[in-house]
């Protein structure tokens, strides 16, 4: 059996077969497992990279059968049933796509370069760069529209990861950063969030998506609901006529699956997801599945599967049942069926939205649900004590400790830049 990807799904696969007669071949580009839903932390210095990341092989060193490979695939060989990695291929019986996806720029992928999504630890460590980077230029800045730019936010997609980080950036900036700066406020940093849809969480009750908009704007963002971005570039976006200049533009706008897809030859819907069949395997290829954010299906209750972390763990799950049932000689399992896990979001401290069939919960409650529920979540003992213990001191100090500016000497070009000829001053 090879899995492909280390997501949700790929790892709830292959731990699933523990114990089985299966040998497994785990393939990934990074050597590392993700926790997703808390990478906005680390984009806002509240959480280090390693709290929310474990290595594969430490997830899985108690699992004999499970051999992990640090590569990339590039292709699928259906007719001699081989995955393709780089000059080398990896020959199996049974194969599991689980590469996830990528943002979705609707057709204005020039807009990457200027609005980068959040999918990675490098994007997140990008985002804290670029996000306190324009702290610091900002505040040896003596142009006042200059300085402006510098300090405006912008986040295009209010679902709960565009929520969720203007709400961090907001609270970075009038609370985290309030005393640390001498020429510049936190309150005079200006944070937009846009959505094109006429509210924001779209996939919440109504009542909770207008109970986050007025949290956010509580918190002193402005909501931007009904209107689209119509360009965007180094300066910042264009909302149809008007024109916001910025200096940090971030999208969380749609998603794109990744193009393993392509790889089958399989129907695909318009995000690029691989129509699969109840069991999720691939039509016409019954020892190939897709799961996570790669597959599109509709469950046995007819319910479209969401793209979330609980459904892919679940789908993980399901087919590693299959696959063991086929080996084993069993009848195979039912088809698949998504148990709803809820839907949860964070606005800022003691501010969240929480979902849970008819039961909906907001403020305080919903947050301290949001926050067990996430640190249960995580992989590893250490993680969640960790998690846990920076949470408590950030919620009692309103600090965050991993405010460091790392990975290239852009910041100190650009403070330098201002510092020597942006702007007219001559004295710092």
């Amino acid at each position: 059996m090879v899995i492909v990807g280390a997501g949700f799904a790929g790892l709830s696969a292959a731990r699933a077969l523990k114990g089985s007669p299966v040998d497994i071949t785990l393939v990934d580009r990074r050597n590392h497992h993700l926790f997703q839903p808390l990478l906005y932390q680390v984009a806002t210095a509240g959480l280090a990279p390693t709290q929310i990341a474990s290595p594969i092989r430490t997830v899985l060193r108690d699992q004999a059968n499970v051999r992990v490979v640090l590569a990339e695939a590039s292709g699928v060989d259906l007719a001699r049933k081989q995955l393709l990695v780089g000059p080398r291929s990896a020959p199996f019986d049974y194969l599991v796509l689980a590469t996830g996806a990528a943002h979705a720029y609707f057709g204005h992928e020039g807009w990457a370069a200027w609005a980068p999504g959040l999918k990675s630890l490098d994007d997140a460590l990008g985002f804290r760069r670029r996000i306190l980077s324009a702290f610091e230029a900002a505040e040896t800045a003596c142009d006042p529209a200059e300085r402006a730019r510098l300090l405006t936010f912008v986040i295009v997609g209010a679902g709960p990861t565009g929520v969720e980080l203007a709400g961090a950036i907001a609270e970075l900036a009038r609370r985290a950063l309030a005393t640390d700066f001498r020429a510049i406020r936190g309150e005079s940093a200006r944070v937009v969030l846009v959505e094109a849809a006429d509210r924001a969480l779209g996939a919440f009750d109504p009542r909770l998506s207008d109970y986050a908009r007025r949290a956010l704007e509580r918190l002193g963002v402005e909501v931007r609901l009904g209107v689209g971005v119509t360009a965007c570039d180094e300066g910042g976006v264009a909302l149809g006529e008007e024109r916001i200049p910025a200096a940090n533009v971030f999208w969380a706008a749609g998603v794109q699956a990744s193009p393993a897809g392509a790889w089958l030859g399989a129907a695909l819907d318009r995000a690029g997801r691989v129509v699969v069949a109840p069991d999720l395997s691939v039509k016409g290829a019954p020892d190939v599945f897709v799961v996570g954010d790669l597959a599109a299906l509709t469950d046995a209750a007819g319910r479209i599967v969401p793209g979330v972390a609980p459904a892919a763990k679940q789908e993980g799950v399901y087919v590693g049942g299959v696959i063991a049932a086929r080996v084993a000689g069993r009848a195979a399992p039912p088809p698949f069926r998504y148990a709803d896990a809820g839907s949860l979001a964070t606005i800022g401290r003691r501010e969240a939205v929480a979902q849970f069939g008819r039961l909906k919960l907001t403020g305080a409650f919903a947050w301290l649900v949001w926050s067990v529920a996430h640190i249960w979540f995580l992989i590893g003992f250490r993680n969640r004590l960790a998690v846990a213990i920076d949470w408590m001191w950030s919620y009692v100090t309103f600090d965050r400790g991993a405010r460091l500016i790392t990975g290239d000497d852009q910041p100190l070009a650009t403070a330098n830049a201002h510092l020597a000829g942006r702007c007219a001053c001559e004295t710092l």
